[in-house]
């Protein structure tokens, strides 16, 4: 592998207990030759004893704006709002090429200091498959929630579990009402994870993917109990569901699970809201009569830090192993430089991985 020095940062929202990468990830990327460099972090699940054991050096927490200029600043969620100007290449969930909101402020301080957005959604394989996904957890997750909202069960605050705890919650109870529920993007990985979810609850889902929301048959939709929605659009489709369906008459539908979270990007499935859940309150009320639940958490996987840390760390492990030389970095680089030039940024030729 090429020289690599990756600068694991603390994660600024309190919430995120996750990791890119887990300590025994990352004693292989030291036994390989790279410096790792980790951020203490209160609320990280692995200590920052077990990173320094495994080889990795220690830092205080938000000291990667002093880093040397060859560190890769790796996390997962979103950067502070300064400095103004970021000069490393960072590699994280930058949620920026879908005309988020903030994504134009955020590339521009890209441009303005010469750094570059790595972003982990965009490392894909050569027919465009994501390598490295936090999906399945996700899917698992939001399913999980909707369940326990459905039955009643949900309580606020959320806190971090483990599987075994969350599927002790989830199996069905004496006195619990049967429901219907309908998985869309149930093929994928975060499909995958929802269906899963609702098994283990006793609750076979309809599985609907890309033949059966070619054509979306919107009254089915509206007569199912529960609505996870797994699909990640890259390209403008149809809504799923829009304003008008939650004040239909025959509406069945009582809860939703957004585990995609596209609030506010033109690619948005699910435009029936404006603003995200979050841990404190993880369910807003859009209709009251008859009642219809909305869940949008945007770090689900959070919930189930260590299980989900391990698989993400054990996907990204092998391309930080390749970093520079698979072309699935050239890629990700290739994608950030198409979104500068987009918004007139892109003054420079794109920089090596």
């Amino acid at each position: 592998m090429t020289e690599l020095h990756l600068w694991l940062r603390h994660e600024i929202r309190p919430t995120e207990r996750r990791t890119p990468i887990v300590p025994s990830d990352a004693r292989r990327l030291v036994d390989s030759g790279a410096t790792v460099t980790v951020e203490e972090s209160p609320q990280r699940i692995h200590p920052v004893e077990e990173y320094e054991a495994a080889g990795c050096r220690i830092a205080p927490a938000g000291s990667w704006t002093s880093a040397p200029a060859t560190a890769v600043v790796t996390g997962l969620k979103e950067l502070p709002p300064e400095p103004a100007e970021l000069t490393h290449r960072h590699l994280y969930f930058g949620h920026a090429y879908k005309g988020q909101p903030g994504a134009g402020d955020l590339l521009r301080r890209f441009a303005a200091g010469g750094g570059a957005l790595l972003d982990l959604e965009y490392l894909v394989d050569d027919s465009g498959r994501r390598l490295a996904a936090f999906g399945f957890w996700a899917g698992y997750l939001g399913a999980a929630l909707a369940v326990l909202q459905q039955r009643g069960r949900l309580t606020a605050p959320l806190t971090p579990t483990t599987k075994d705890e969350l599927d002790r919650l989830l199996r069905p109870a004496a006195g619990d009402e049967e429901f219907t529920a309908l998985v869309i993007g149930a093929l994928g990985r975060s499909g995958r994870g929802a269906r899963l979810a609702l098994l283990t609850a006793g609750v076979q889902a309809t599985a609907w993917d890309v033949a059966e929301t070619r054509d979306l048959d919107r009254r089915a939709l509206l007569a199912h109990d529960v609505l996870v929605n797994a699909v990640l659009a890259t390209t403008p489709v149809p809504p799923f569901l829009r304003p008008q369906d939650l004040d239909a008459p025959d509406r069945r539908l009582r809860t939703v699970c957004d585990v995609t979270v596209d609030v506010g990007s033109p690619l948005n499935v699910l435009p029936v809201y404006d603003r995200v859940t979050d841990w404190t309150a993880p369910v807003r009320r859009l209709r009251e009569d008859p009642p219809l639940d909305l869940i949008a958490i945007d770090n689900l996987p959070s919930l189930l830090p260590r299980e989900s840390s391990a698989d993400f760390s054990s996907a990204l492990t092998p391309l930080l192993l390749a970093f520079g030389t698979d072309p699935a970095w050239d890629r990700c680089l290739d994608r950030f430089h198409e979104a500068l030039r987009e918004l007139g940024l892109d003054k420079e030729e794109p920089k090596d991985a």
